[in-house]
């Protein structure tokens, strides 16, 4: 059996607090105490675990982070920018993936961050419940929602509904009168804000510029490639004229679009422009025009925030808005006369 945090209090003749907050670097222990616990704990061979740590701090030094999927890109991005800063600070990463967005699922999270295996929690473009808010907050763990608004909780996102503004108004800048769109599910707005944030915008850019909003010309997907596809056979086989160019909620579904469109022979952008949001790492091979944001960032900025109220910083925690870029790319071009 391993020697314990007890082993070395019991030597050193001081408490398993003490000892967590001298090996950890903590105040509160005199120098003489600390050089006296890291000496017995080196006669020991004792290598302090989380665990122990956490019993006496109360703190786990790992933060959770709850998504929906962890095959969409934008999630694989953020969380890889959320790591880094966590290993850089010493925390780890422990991750709620919900599988999917099951409508009266039950969510098992809760109960972990009553249980404290956690100390703050990042929520990825997910909504959550008043229930699930209300145990969070009653928890007293530092909550920071990351890639869409949650309601309750301050966030690290894009201003969503400029970013579908920009999109549109460069189709419509470009001499385009039919456009279609292909948004995000109705599913998919149950759980989180983002797909409505940008359809709104669409239209009302659509609306102010006195285009039609035309039902054959709409269609919905769940954020991936093969229903971007899906999406597009529907908007194609609709009966009269197609659009001159597409709208889609993310660059995922465009690329999607574009590949349906190019099975059928329809020329990108001679006949068809095609827009997404998101710069996928696929979007510049495949020249698609785009509002480029960068999730990576996001997750690193949100972590770092976390990390800094965990610390004590107070207010540290607030609404970050994050930029956003239109990049022009081949797959959008004027209107043929």
């Amino acid at each position: 059996m391993g020697v314990s945090i007890d082993d070395v209090a019991a030597q050193a003749q001081v408490s398993t607090a003490t000892v967590s907050r001298a090996l950890r670097g903590l105040p509160r222990v005199s120098e003489a105490t600390r050089a006296k616990v890291l000496a017995v704990a080196a006669e020991l061979g004792y290598v302090p675990s989380p665990s122990a740590s956490g019993l006496a701090t109360g703190r786990t030094r790992t933060v959770g982070v709850l998504v929906p999927f962890v095959d969409r890109w934008y999630f694989g991005h953020a969380i890889e920018g959320i790591d880094q800063v966590l290993r850089e600070n010493g925390y780890n990463l422990l991750l709620f993936s919900l599988g999917g967005y099951v409508h009266g699922q039950k969510r098992s999270f809760t109960e972990s961050m009553v249980r404290k295996q956690i100390d703050g929690l990042l929520v990825l473009s997910l909504g959550l419940s008043e229930e699930e808010l209300r145990q969070l907050h009653h928890t007293d763990i530092p909550l920071l929602s990351v890639g869409g608004p949650v309601a309750g909780c301050h966030g690290v996102y894009i201003d969503d509904a400029a970013a579908a503004a920009t999109a549109t108004g460069h189709l419509i800048g470009l001499g385009h009168r039919g456009v279609g769109h292909i948004r995000g599910g109705i599913q998919d707005e149950k759980n989180f804000k983002v797909p409505a944030l940008r359809t709104v915008a669409f239209e009302t850019a659509m609306a102010g510029a006195g285009l039609e909003l035309r039902p054959d010309w709409t269609a919905a997907g769940d954020f991936t490639v093969a229903d971007g596809a899906r999406a597009a056979v529907r908007i194609f086989d609709a009966p009269g004229e197609l659009p001159t160019a597409l709208f889609c909620g993310s660059d995922e579904m465009a690329l999607g679009a574009m590949f349906e469109a190019q099975r059928r022979g329809i020329r990108i952008p001679e006949e068809l422009s095609v827009v997404g949001i998101d710069d996928h790492d696929f979007s510049a091979p495949a020249g698609l025009t785009t509002i480029a944001q960068e999730p990576w960032n996001h997750g690193r900025s949100a972590a770092a925030m976390l990390l800094a109220e965990l610390a004590g910083a107070a207010g540290s925690v607030r609404d970050v808005l994050m930029p956003f870029e239109l990049k022009i790319r081949h797959s959008t071009a004027a209107p043929r006369s």
